[in-house]
Formats: structure tokens, C-alpha cells, sequence
């Protein structure tokens, strides 16, 4: 499981962000002691750091800088002061992304997904899916079947591979929506509804008319 440190002293905005991170199956955890900093990281060891600029003791700036010295771990500060001195200054000293408060927790949810996505490869383990016959090749994007191969597009693949990692199991819009999100700019349903259309047709050229099925008021599914 995906683990990420908020160093936050804001308790009820702690909290909130770390239900948030646990509803979509992160593991999370809230510093304790803002003395030990860095203890605390280096016993979580996650793969994600959320940190606020104001904090008590040490400021984000200068916990960031101790653990450039001994990691790469990305780092989105999040931080209420929006002036480009702040921002340039979080950059300079190792911090991957900048999110000013008050935030959006979709907003966030999306760059904490992006970072993760554009840090670890986690296609490395295998390049191909197959189910029922079908094969999705993620390096190239294409699916192939019955000798029959169709090229998706990103948005497309995003799709695809979310609902096959999840065969057997519905998959809510949102968080389908989510996996399109590379960026700020809002994905609502219809963008969402015309990507399914497509992939859905570009299956049923395959043979493959009924492999997306769709639960109403609740998400989508590929049958286990």
C-alpha cells in the first residue's frame, strides 16, 4: 500500500486529508512531534510527503531540505501563502508541487495522484493485461483480440486499465473520473461518459460488445 506523511499542523485539516487519502486506499500518517520530523519520516518511509510551510519549531522549507539530504521522496507542500516568493522558494529547496489553501480536496486528490503516477512506475511489474481473451498492451496502448488489434488513446487506456484492475468489482465514476485528472482542468460526467462510449465501440469492433458493463447510479464494471 502507497504510504504519505502529512507534516500539517492545522489538526482538522490533517484529519480531513487524511480521511480523504484513506477513502481512496492510501495509507497515511500525521506527524506526531514536531521536533522529530525527521525520525518520523525516516520510521513511515512513504512514498509521499504533504507538508505545510508554518509549522511550529521548523519551517516545511527547512524539513524539506533535511530530507533532500537523504531521499528523493516527492514533496507537495501545501501551504496558505500564494505569492510567487513562496512558491519559488518550495521549488528551490526540493519541493515537487505547490498547492495554495484553501483547496479543493478533488484538486489535491489529483496532484497527489499525478506526483505518485509521474514518480513510480507502477506498470514496470507488467506491461500486458489479459482478460477473457483480450490483451491490453499499456506501453503501446493498443488491445488486441481474436488476432484484431484497436489503438487507444490515453484517456481511453486510463479507463481500461483502472476497470481490469478492478474485474469483478464496480468502479464508482468518480474515481474513474479521478484517473483522467492529469491536471486542474475539471472532468464531470459527460467527459467521462463520451470516454466510455468510445472505448465501449472500439471493443464492440473487436467482438467484444457487452465487456464494459454499467451499474446505474454507481459506476462501471468488467465481470470477473
Amino acid at each position: 500500500m502507497i504510504k504519505i506523511f502529512i507534516i500539517e499542523d492545522d489538526s482538522v485539516i490533517a484529519e480531513k486529508i487524511k480521511q480523504h487519502l484513506e477513502n481512496w486506499g492510501y495509507e497515511a500518517a500525521i506527524v506526531q512531534d514536531f521536533r522529530k520530523v525527521l525520525p518520523e519520516f525516516i520510521a513511515f518511509d512513504p512514498q509521499l510527503i504533504l507538508m505545510d510551510v508554518s509549522l511550529p519549531c521548523f519551517s516545511g522549507y527547512y524539513w524539506c531540505g533535511e530530507i533532500r539530504k537523504m531521499s528523493k521522496v516527492p514533496i507537495i507542500f501545501v501551504s496558505s501563502a500564494s505569492d510567487n516568493m513562496n512558491i519559488v522558494r518550495a521549488v528551490d529547496m526540493g519541493g515537487d508541487d505547490y498547492i495554495t489553501k484553501p483547496f479543493d480536496f478533488q484538486v489535491l486528490m489529483a496532484k497527489v495522484q499525478a506526483m505518485l503516477r509521474r514518480t513510480y512506475d507502477f506498470g514496470d511489474s507488467g506491461s500486458l493485461m489479459e482478460h477473457n481473451g483480450l490483451i491490453f498492451n499499456l506501453s503501446n496502448t493498443t488491445i488486441t483480440y481474436d488476432g484484431q488489434k484497436q489503438e487507444l488513446t490515453k484517456n481511453e487506456a486510463r479507463i481500461l486499465q483502472k476497470l481490469m484492475e478492478n474485474r469483478g468489482k464496480i468502479v464508482k465514476r468518480d474515481k474513474l473520473m479521478m484517473s483522467l485528472w492529469e491536471t486542474e482542468n475539471f472532468v464531470d460526467d459527460s467527459a467521462l461518459y463520451t470516454n466510455i462510449n468510445r472505448l465501449r465501440k472500439k471493443l464492440e469492433q473487436l467482438g467484444l460488445a457487452d465487456y464494459i458493463s454499467t451499474k446505474k447510479g454507481e459506476g462501471y464494471l468488467i465481470e470477473g
